[in-house]
């Protein structure tokens, strides 16, 4: 048997607003660009992932996303109602029921009277598909890794855990049989969650936050991914040059000319200084966010967990996140 088996279910969380769902998307096109067959999939009813991917509203049904690498992209949206009608069909030998349960309103009721089977119907959901496997002789794996666009920091410990607390509760039958397997599925190595974060106050408290509770939980976190990082922590010359005083922007202006942005004899006039001037405090502007990250990232480093940088970019698509993706997690078992 295998030492150390591949991870096959990516979990993407994170604060809202720091592009956990775009990273998402990222990781998917980063795996399937090293020639696997990816699942990526949201769970909260929002169609968070259409716009990131680039493709109409998303339903049950798993679509091909385009892709220009090699490797396929497939993406759903898991939806409770459906998740129970296979469920049922799956285990009780009923016929598929979706629009009946839907009609007389079943699921509204089952998850009312018992609120972790939503979150047990969609962790279910995303564990058949990392566990499915081709009809035939060779029995592979129908998916190479499955990507979970998973809700927000704040909430993924009960979520991946009620797994657990329903299984708890249910001694027997399949339901107990169904969460057991869940659980186990998210506790083993198989699993990684990736914590996505920006590198602020916030953000950076509640990934340190996350990081604890999911490894009190027992989940294994592979990453923490922090987005829009600026180009370089501490620019040095930049650094330098603001050191200067009065006279960066002298040198400021100097650059003006050598790059043919002001005439020579005027480099001393009043547009030139201005010009200056607003390019020196853009630049003081850059490197106290610069600084500020650096802390930010050294206070990260504490829980041990690698960190993945992807930087700020005027244009974040997932295609081009992917790349920064793929880079942080080269040479790890992640990837």
């Amino acid at each position: 048997m295998d030492e150390h088996p591949p991870v096959r279910l990516h979990i993407v969380t994170g604060k809202g607003g720091t592009g956990k769902t775009t990273v998402a998307c990222a990781l998917a096109f980063a795996l399937a660009s090293a020639g696997k067959r990816v699942l990526v999939c949201e769970v909260e009813g929002r169609q968070g992932l259409s716009e990131p991917l680039d493709v109409p509203h998303l339903d049950y049904t798993e679509a091909t996303v385009p892709h220009p690498g090699p490797g396929t992209v497939l993406a759903t949206a898991i939806d409770p109602e459906p998740a129970l009608g296979e469920y049922l069909a799956k285990f009780y030998k009923a016929s598929p029921v979706g629009a009946v349960l839907r009609r007389s309103g079943a699921v509204d009721f089952v998850t009312t009277i018992a609120p972790g089977l939503r979150d047990v119907l969609l962790t279910g959901k995303v564990y058949e598909a990392a566990r499915r496997r081709e009809r035939g002789r060779n029995r592979a794996h129908v998916f190479d890794a499955v990507v979970m666009d998973a809700p927000p920091t704040g909430r993924i410990g009960r979520f991946l855990n009620v797994t657990a607390e329903v299984s708890s509760l249910a001694k027997v039958g399949p339901i107990h049989s169904q969460a057991t397997s869940i659980a186990a599925l998210l506790r083993s190595p198989e699993t990684a969650v990736h914590i996505v974060t920006l590198l602020e106050d916030m953000p950076v408290q509640e990934t340190v936050e996350a990081v604890q509770e999911l490894s009190e939980l027992g989940v294994a976190v592979g990453s923490i991914i922090a987005n829009q990082v600026e180009p370089a922590l501490l620019d040095r010359p930049l650094a330098d040059l603001l050191a200067a005083g009065e006279d960066a922007s002298r040198q400021v202006q100097e650059g003006l000319v050598a790059a043919g942005l002001v005439r020579p004899d005027r480099r001393t006039g009043p547009p030139a200084r201005r010009t200056a001037r607003a390019l020196i405090d853009d630049a003081a502007a850059s490197l106290r966010r610069a600084e500020a990250q650096q802390q930010a990232r050294a206070l990260l480093a504490q829980s041990g967990t690698p960190i993945v940088d992807i930087l700020w970019r005027p244009v974040r698509s997932a295609h081009a996140l992917a790349t920064d993706v793929a880079a942080g997690l080269a040479g790890s078992e992640l990837i």
